[in-house]
């Protein structure tokens, strides 16, 4: 296996980035070695096949002419803007940026709890009702297939007024 740095060598080599003194070593390795003369020849051909094949793009200055117009460009910049300290805050600033929304989501939670409370301290949950009067009732029918429940309400004491209850006053919901 031929050294990474020889095979580095033989690519400059092909290029035509070598100086004369190297240009000599690698022709003499090449004649030493035959792994070294096969790994040439398929760069060569390698390099023969991409030819036809990229394009040439030919930049109006040099690579490092490029890099440093840029490298000024970002110095000029940094010269430019003077760099400031932080601004300091004030205490009301503080207490608005801070304290305010953790007081207000506190005040949220309380409303949330005082509203979910009855007047008795047990919690509403959900799907409960309460009627408004002890005049009114209601009938609750519920179909699980088609995954419906229904609601009539009526009032108590158009019934007892009219004596149509069957248990003295009470009305006797079916079952």
């Amino acid at each position: 296996m031929i050294a990474q740095e020889s095979q580095l060598k033989l690519q400059a080599y092909l290029d035509g980035e070598l100086a004369e003194g190297e240009r000599a070593e690698v022709e003499a390795l090449m004649a030493r070695d035959a792994e070294a003369m096969a790994l040439f020849a398929e760069l060569s051909n390698t390099t023969k096949a991409l030819a036809g094949h990229e394009a040439e793009i030919h930049l109006p200055e040099s690579r490092e002419f490029f890099w440093s117009k840029i490298e000024r460009q970002i110095e000029r910049e940094r010269q430019s803007k003077p760099v400031r300290e932080p601004a300091r805050m004030s205490l009301f600033a503080w207490v608005q940026r801070h304290l305010m929304p953790v007081s207000g989501a506190a005040l949220l939670a309380c409303l949330i709890g005082t509203f979910a409370l009855r007047g008795d301290g047990s919690v509403i949950g959900v799907g409960e009702t309460e009627l408004a009067s002890d005049d009114m009732g209601s009938y609750t029918y519920r179909d699980q297939e088609q995954d419906v429940t229904m609601v009539w309400l009526y009032d108590h004491s158009d019934d007892s007024q009219d004596g149509a209850t069957s248990d003295g006053g009470r009305d006797v919901a079916p079952q």
